[in-house]
C-alpha cells in the first residue's frame, strides 16, 4: 500500500520538499485564519474580505505568464529559495505591526498585495519543479497528488489551530508562527542535490511568451482543462471568502468555528488527495472532473442552507473534496500531455487561469453578499457548479479519445 500512496518519495528531493512544506503549510493556514478573522473583526465588512482575498490573489492574473518564461530559463530551486524568504519576511512584517496594535486595514491590503506578487512568482515555480524533484515521469501523477495531500493535510490542522491560537493568544501570534514556518522549506532545498540550469535559449523574451500562449491554446485538452479549471477556482473562492460571516453571523460561532469549518474543507480535500495518491491509471480522470462539479453543486447548496454545525461541516467536507478532485484532476492531466522544453510556461499559464479567477470570486463573493446576502450567493454558486457539470460532460465525447491518444504515445496509462 505504501507504495501505491507514496512511491514519489522514493526521490530524494521530492521527499525533503514534501518534509519541508508539511511543516510550512500548517503555517500558512495558521495565518490564512487569522487574518481572515481579524479583517472581518476590525470591519465587519464582506466587502473588504473580498477585496483582501482579491489583491493576495490579482497579481497570479498578470504575472505568472511572465514568470513562466524565466522558469524556462533559469534555476527554478534559486528561484524558490529567494520566494521562500520573501514570504517569511511579509509574515514577519505582518507579525510586528499586530503584536504592536499598529495594524491598520491599509496596512492589510498592502501587505495582502505584496503577498500575491510573491505568490505569483512562487505558485508556479513549485508546479513546474515536480517534474524535476521525481525521479521517474510515471511518479509525477502521484506527485502531483501528493502536494495536494500535504496542502489539504494542512488545511485540516491549520485552520484548527489558528482558531484556538486566535481565541487565547490573538492573531499577531498566528502570523509569527507561519513566518517561522518558511524555515522549514528553506532547509529543505537547500539540502537538495540539483543539477545546475544552463539555459541555451537565444530567443526574446516577448516571442519565448507568445510560443506559451500558442501552445496552450492551441492543444485542444489544455484549452478545455484551462476553462473549466478557472471556473472552479472562481466558484471555489467564493464560498470560501465568505466563511467568517457564515461561522460569525449564521451558526453564531466564534473564530474557533471559522478553524473548524476550514479544517472540514480540507479534511475533504484530504480524503480525495489518498484516493488520488493510490490511483496509478491516468486514464479516467477526465470523468472524475466532470462528476466532481456536480458534487460541489450538491455541497455548496446544502450548506447554503444549513444552520446546524454538523451538516454544515458534512457539506464543507463534500465541498472540498469535489473543487480538490477538479484541481489535481486537471493539474495531472495538464503535466502529462505537454512538453518538457515548455513545462514552466504553460504551468505559468495554468497558474494563472486557477489563481487568477480566485481574485475574481472572492470579489464578487464579498460583493454580491453586500446585496442579496452570503446564503443566496452560496445558491449562485451551487447552481453554476450544476451547469458546468454539465457542459464538462458533453466536452467530454470529443476530449477523451484525443486524451488517450497522446498517453499511448507518451506511453502513459
Amino acid at each position: 500500500m505504501e507504495t501505491n500512496l507514496f512511491r514519489a518519495l522514493k526521490s530524494r528531493n521530492y521527499k525533503l520538499y514534501f518534509t519541508g512544506q508539511a511543516i510550512s503549510l500548517i503555517g500558512t493556514w495558521i495565518q490564512s485564519t487569522a487574518l481572515s478573522w481579524l479583517v472581518y473583526r476590525l470591519t465587519n465588512s464582506s466587502v473588504l474580505l473580498g477585496t483582501i482575498a482579491f489583491l493576495s490573489q490579482i497579481p497570479n492574473t498578470f504575472l505568472s505568464p511572465i514568470i513562466g518564461v524565466f522558469l524556462d530559463r533559469f534555476s527554478k530551486h534559486r528561484i524558490l529559495i529567494i520566494t521562500q524568504f520573501l514570504l517569511m519576511l511579509q509574515a514577519f512584517i505582518l507579525s510586528i505591526l499586530t503584536l504592536t496594535n499598529q495594524i491598520q486595514i491599509w496596512h492589510i491590503l498592502l501587505l495582502s498585495l505584496i503577498l500575491g506578487i510573491f505568490n505569483s512568482i512562487d505558485a508556479p515555480t513549485r508546479q513546474s519543479f515536480v517534474m524535476e524533484m521525481v525521479e521517474r515521469e510515471e511518479d509525477l501523477s502521484n506527485a502531483i497528488a501528493l502536494n495536494s495531500f500535504l496542502f489539504n493535510s494542512a488545511r485540516l490542522i491549520g485552520p484548527s489551530i489558528g482558531g484556538f491560537l486566535i481565541s487565547f493568544l490573538g492573531e499577531g501570534i498566528c502570523f509569527t508562527i507561519n513566518a517561522i514556518s518558511y524555515l522549514a522549506v528553506v532547509i529543505a532545498l537547500l539540502f537538495m542535490r540539483v543539477k545546475p540550469i544552463t539555459s541555451t535559449r537565444t530567443s526574446h523574451l516577448v516571442s519565448e511568451l507568445k510560443e506559451g500562449f500558442y501552445y496552450v491554446f492551441k492543444t485542444l485538452v489544455v484549452r478545455h482543462i484551462l476553462i473549466f479549471i478557472a471556473l472552479s477556482s472562481l466558484l471555489s473562492a467564493v464560498y470560501s471568502v465568505l466563511l467568517p460571516i457564515f461561522a460569525k453571523d449564521i451558526l453564531h460561532g466564534g473564530p474557533e468555528t471559522l478553524g473548524i469549518l476550514t479544517s472540514s474543507i480540507g479534511a475533504g480535500a484530504l480524503f480525495g488527495a489518498i484516493f488520488l495518491a493510490g490511483r496509478q491509471k491516468i486514464k479516467g480522470i477526465e470523468k472524475i472532473i466532470a462528476q466532481s462539479f456536480g458534487t460541489a453543486g450538491l455541497g455548496l447548496l446544502a450548506f447554503s442552507l444549513s444552520r446546524n454545525l454538523y451538516l454544515s461541516l458534512l457539506s464543507l467536507f463534500i465541498t472540498g473534496l469535489s473543487f480538490m478532485l477538479i484541481s489535481v484532476c486537471s493539474n495531472t492531466l495538464i503535466q502529462s500531455i505537454i512538453d518538457n522544453h515548455i513545462r514552466g510556461r504553460v504551468m505559468s499559464i495554468y497558474v494563472m487561469f486557477f489563481m487568477g479567477a480566485m481574485p475574481i470570486g472572492s470579489y464578487l463573493g464579498g460583493y454580491l453578499s453586500k446585496f442579496v446576502g452570503p446564503v443566496y450567493t452560496i445558491h449562485l454558486s451551487s447552481v453554476l457548479c450544476f451547469a458546468s457539470c454539465i457542459l464538462y460532460t458533453h466536452r467530454l465525447i470529443s476530449l477523451r479519445s484525443y486524451i488517450y491518444e497522446i498517453l499511448e504515445k507518451k506511453h502513459l496509462n
